[in-house]
């Protein structure tokens, strides 16, 4: 018992021992760890300034080997920032100045020269530094920071406000290219996305009062609809506010301000506000825009909506009504009587066959081109971005074929003029006084009003609306694609009002134009129960509907005449 008592405390004294061993060595290792930056402060004074540095957190020994050797040994290599910045060393390697110092060039910018001894280095995001990347700069490149400090953007810094950009929030900061390197923020390609980083912001815009929908109307106008599909020399940001020299518009010196305004949109478009002067250029619909266009989109968004609805309740309750009487009852309607056996009644004749054929190819390239350049981003407008290059694909192809639909136009009107055998088949087309009541009664039927068909004559209502809504359609279409197509010689001529209100009335003529041939005539020859899957008469001449004769080519007068 005595013995294992002895035992014990000699363990027990043991365990301290060891015990108290081990806490001395942490307690050395870490008073060690403490007091080397105070040791070398006692002899290098850069340890006080390190105190205020970026690396003020960093013990000596991060970046100095044997620092606790004394004397210190001779021929230590310097400490290299690579070490411990590799990605920033790895873009600086990239950029100009990486590449100018491996190419021999020794004054080009390293790490010291921009931002200082790395024991008196700035933190980046202090408010010192950003005013320091100026005078930096400025080593090098003279008149850009000049023409910077003058700025709207380089006073704003002046004036204390830090959020205010400076060289390197568009340039970069490490991978600094040139402008015509694609990967640059300052590329062509990427204006658009580095001005967008402030005024595409909406808590900067709001907090120093600036336009909030500068990026809206650039992305929707003609130069960002081009930028957006991959064109860089359409104008950008840069090409009409400046570069370094930005300036507000209302600063005579201003490349914007409304004096300088022929000059600087002159660069592309020779002659422009030369007799008028050019007005808005941040066109936003619904917001800041000028009381015409305002009239335009108004008219439109009543316009398109109250005309197709008509449509579908006409065609719905038409096919409605069809559907019915071919499921139930009769499957030849009350209403028609059919033609005598043998008996084909002409249609088309074969000249405005060919006229048609033309027309509805030309009007579905024009559709699909004419979309793809306003909606670039969308799938059914990728095949034509494919074949895009140096030169605007879907505009070349929407131009051809604008050309052949003034042409096959032009062509319906003079044969209309040289032919009579044309021009009497035409007259058919003509509106009559029973028309309005006769699409009255028959839309009054398809909703469902009444059991008595009313009618309808060899050439109704349903033929003449969609003939004289494409010759509608076509005038304002051409007019108006004439006009955007001599965008510079209407700039030089007519105020910029006209150019935005024939951009705004093609569009909405356009919509309305495609619903309607999608809404109205798809159905009447596809869609139809009475000729689906297809009415034949614009191959052949000669309708698949046996119905299609009118109680006039029946020995009967036609309905209200």
């Amino acid at each position: 018992m005595i013995l294992n008592r002895a035992l014990r405390s000699s363990g027990l004294r043991l365990g301290s021992a060891l015990l108290g061993l081990i806490l001395g060595a942490a307690g050395a290792n870490l008073f060690a760890a403490e007091t080397p930056k105070q040791e070398c402060t006692s002899c290098h004074e850069q340890g006080q300034k390190l105190e205020k540095s970026a690396h003020a957190g960093l013990p000596c020994d991060t970046c100095h080997e044997s620092h606790e050797t004394y004397p210190h040994p001779a021929n230590i290599p310097k400490p290299v920032c690579t070490t411990c910045h590799a990605d920033q060393a790895g873009d600086y390697a990239q950029s100009a100045h990486g590449l100018a110092r491996k190419a021999g060039n020794e004054g080009t910018p390293d790490c010291g020269l921009c931002h200082g001894s790395a024991h008196e280095l700035l933190p980046p995001k202090s408010q010192a530094f950003r005013t320091s990347v100026l005078d930096t700069c400025a080593l090098c490149h003279t008149e850009v920071v000049e023409q910077y400090r003058a700025s709207v953007h380089g006073r704003a810094l002046a004036a204390g406000i830090t959020q205010a950009p400076l060289c390197t929030d568009c340039h970069g900061e490490h991978k600094i290219v040139k402008h015509t390197n694609e990967a640059s923020p300052v590329n062509a390609a990427h204006i658009r996305d580095t001005c967008g980083n402030c005024h595409g912001d909406v808590l900067l815009t709001r907090k120093f009062g600036l336009p909030t929908d500068r990026l809206i109307s650039f992305d929707s106008s003609f130069h960002g609809l081009a930028a957006k599909s991959g064109n860089q020399t359409v104008a950008n940001c840069a090409s009409c506010h400046g570069v370094h020299n930005i300036l507000p518009s209302s600063d005579p010196k201003s490349t914007v301000n409304a004096r300088n305004l022929p000059k600087t949109c002159g660069q592309c478009h020779p002659g422009a506000g030369t007799r008028f002067a050019i007005s808005q250029v941040h066109v936003v619909e619904g917001r800041a825009e000028p009381p015409l266009l305002r009239m335009i989109r108004q008219f439109y968004l009543l316009l398109i909506p109250v005309t197709i609805g008509l449509m579908l309740l006409h065609q719905g309750g038409d096919w409605i009504r069809k559907l019915i009487r071919l499921r139930f009852g009769n499957s030849v309607p009350v209403w028609r009587t059919p033609a005598p056996a043998g008996h084909a009644e002409m249609r088309m004749l074969p000249f405005e066959r060919v006229q048609h054929a033309v027309m509805a190819i030309s009007f579905l390239v024009l559709v699909w081109t004419g979309f793809a350049l306003k909606y670039p981003d969308q799938l059914w407008a990728r095949p034509l971005l494919l074949m895009e290059g140096a030169h605007s694909m879907r505009s070349i192809i929407h131009r051809c074929a604008a050309a052949v639909f003034i042409a096959v136009s032009l062509t319906h009107l003079l044969s209309l003029m040289v032919n009579r055998k044309l021009r009497e088949h035409w007259k058919e087309m003509l509106p009559r006084r029973n028309d309005p009541r006769e699409a009255l009664g028959n839309f009054a039927y398809n909703l469902g009003l009444g059991d008595t068909p009313p009618g309808r004559s060899a050439h109704s209502y349903i033929e003449k609306a969609e003939y004289w809504a494409v010759v509608w359609g076509a005038i304002v279409m051409i007019a108006t694609g004439l006009l955007l197509w001599a965008n510079n010689l209407v700039m030089k001529l007519l105020p910029k009002t006209w150019l935005d209100a024939a951009t705004s009335v093609h569009f909405y003529e356009a919509v309305l134009a495609t619903l309607a041939i999608v809404v109205w005539h798809f159905y009447s020859v596809i869609f139809d129960p009475d000729v689906y899957p297809l009415n034949t008469a614009f191959l052949k001449g000669t309708s698949v509907k046996k119905e299609e004769h009118s109680r006039e080519h029946a020995g009967h007068p036609a309905v209200g005449d």
